[in-house]
């Protein structure tokens, strides 16, 4: 389909996004609308389908404006979105998830990947140590969807939790809306609500949600949560396409193929795997073999609220604290792993925001035409030259930071990990504001390389990272990410749209009979490539603030250990 062109939505944490695609997977419009959270107090994070769906509206119908095509020309759609859970009542509206208003307030129905409520129920059901955690690293975590769904089953009145017909990953149910079709996702499903994808249909294990007290969703074969039978790969088309009513909102053609949408940093691997660099294949037949080569070396990066860290491999890869292994999540027939970081992107915003010369910076920055981090980048090669320093890293010869501000993902899985800071002075000026900017950098970086050498520890052989997301457009952040792991960095042609490229892959796969990986390594296409510093002096330096990184960790275990009083060097007083 040469003339034929490729719709793909991505909602974020933050915005939803729509791109259009053509036929060789080039970018041909992609725009931008922002949607609502709701965070009442720290941990507790909460959006509103109703919402979103205004924004994917919305964001739409301004990309074929924006493209100048006719809605004809869209032949395939795909949809990825943030692994929050969406709760729907048994005639599919919106169910409160806001125990504040007691339930009441149902245009709050979802919650956020990143909401931390069900912390004490996932302790809860690693206490188990059932057999199915070890496809979760051995260690389930908080921002999953069983210990959300237990939370709620343990705080929701009983007739609130009584009430709920549906309760599916945000990607499921934006596939819903569209189609109207119940079917699930298997990367969902697996990713995220204990299923196992390799057990031919028979993926829900009710020894399991015995032993963790939710039992009850085997009511109706499942039905609440995802029938075994009606479970789909990424891209597999869903129902009859689009409807009517979807159809007149979207400002498309009723009919038109929706491919089984994807979480949305599995979006981000399919846009940036399939980019073969060194490794040519003769023929799309032959790609199996080229599966394997990706998924042995290449590690896709999703930077943006968070990290996720994914790698492929042909046999299940079992690594402590790292998620999976998971079957057929992204390409059948293969397996995926997947780290991740609770807070990057976050976390550097956090950084910026806390410290008192912000508003200087930005005001700065703004008379430039620039942007905050473009400036804080200059301004420290201006204090590198100041100091005659060989390297910009050595700005930061005092200050270190420990980046687990919202709990550890991967490769630790423990939410009660806090962030460090060590060589705070009194010093509020923008030098300060900067230099803590570039520790914040080289901290996610150092996290990346513990994640990183788990997964080789356990089998991989990770030497690429194929970065997307919004944290690719900063150049320091690229560099250190190449630097601290001595890893090779390939960038996406498209960084603004990567992600909901990978969404727009969805729609294609929708579209014909071409497989998942045909599509990808077909319509990738990869940017600028980053070598690491090879420079023996700064490598060592690089290994030296990766020892501390490693200390401070040490050190926040052991202050727990005193202030538990379990610490075996504990001084009485």
């Amino acid at each position: 389909m040469t003339n034929a062109y490729y719709l793909g939505i991505d909602v974020g944490t933050g915005s939803a996004r729509a791109a259009i695609i053509d036929a060789q997977g080039t970018l041909v419009s992609l725009c931008v609308e922002p949607i609502s959270t709701w965070n009442p107090k720290y941990g507790i994070y909460e959006q509103s389908t109703t919402n979103i769906w205004e924004s994917v509206l919305k964001v739409v119908r301004a990309t074929l404006l924006q493209s100048k095509l006719e809605k004809e020309s869209i032949k395939g759609i795909g949809f990825d979105a943030t692994c929050s859970l969406v709760v729907l009542n048994k005639d599919g509206t919106p169910q409160s998830v806001n125990s504040h208003s007691g339930y009441e307030d149902h245009n709050k129905n979802v919650i956020l990947w990143c909401d931390h409520r069900a912390i004490e129920q996932a302790k809860r059901i690693n206490a188990t140590r059932h057999e199915i955690l070890r496809y979760v690293g051995s260690s389930i975590s908080p921002e999953m969807e069983i210990p959300k769904i237990l939370w709620l089953k343990e705080n929701m009145p009983d007739d609130k939790w009584s009430s709920i017909g549906h309760m599916m990953d945000l990607p499921d149910f934006l596939a819903f809306k569209s189609t109207g079709s119940l079917s699930r996702s298997v990367c969902s499903l697996t990713c995220k609500c204990s299923y196992l994808s390799h057990k031919d249909g028979q993926g829900w294990d009710m020894s399991y949600f015995k032993a963790i007290g939710l039992e009850c969703l085997a009511e109706e074969n499942w039905r609440k949560i995802g029938v075994s039978d009606n479970v789909l790969h990424a891209g597999d088309r869903l129902g009859h396409g689009l409807t009517e009513e979807a159809a007149n909102e979207l400002g498309l053609v009723a009919g038109t193929p929706v491919g089984s949408a994807i979480i949305d940093a599995y979006a981000g691997a399919i846009s940036t795997l399939g980019a073969a660099i060194d490794y040519k294949p003769s023929a799309v037949s032959d790609l199996k073999s080229d599966t394997v080569y990706q998924g042995s070396h290449h590690l896709a990066i999703i930077c943006g609220t968070s990290s996720c860290h994914i790698a492929m491999s042909s046999n299940p890869i079992f690594v402590p604290g790292i998620w999976g292994p998971y079957y057929s999540v992204m390409v059948p027939g293969m397996w995926c792993a997947e780290g991740g970081q609770s807070s990057t992107g976050q976390l550097i915003d956090y950084t910026l925001s806390a410290h008192s010369a912000i508003e200087e910076a930005r005001k700065s920055a703004d008379k430039s035409d620039i942007s905050i981090y473009t400036f804080l980048h200059n301004h420290l090669i201006k204090l590198q030259h100041e100091k005659q320093l060989d390297r910009l890293e050595d700005l930061t010869h005092h200050m270190h930071i420990y980046p687990d501000f919202h709990g550890n993902r991967s490769p630790l899985a423990d939410p009660s990990l806090r962030g460090t800071l060590v060589g705070v002075s009194l010093d509020q000026s923008i030098d300060d504001l900067s230099i803590r900017y570039l520790a914040t950098l080289q901290a996610i970086a150092c996290q990346t390389r513990h994640i990183i050498e788990c997964l080789n520890k356990g089998g991989h052989t990770i030497d690429t990272l194929c970065l997307s997301g919004g944290l690719c457009k900063n150049q320091l952040f690229v560099q250190l990410h190449s630097n601290i792991t001595q890893c090779r960095v390939i960038l996406p042609e498209s960084i603004e749209g990567a992600v909901v490229i990978g969404a727009a892959f969805l729609g294609a796969k929708a579209a014909s009979n071409q497989s998942l990986w045909d599509v990808m390594v077909t319509m990738s296409k990869a940017g600028v490539i980053i070598e690491p510093e090879r420079n023996p002096k700064w490598v060592e330096q690089d290994e030296r603030r990766y020892r501390v990184f490693h200390e401070m960790l040490n050190d926040q275990r052991k202050y727990s250990r005193i202030m538990e009083g379990t610490h075996e060097d504990i001084i009485s007083l």
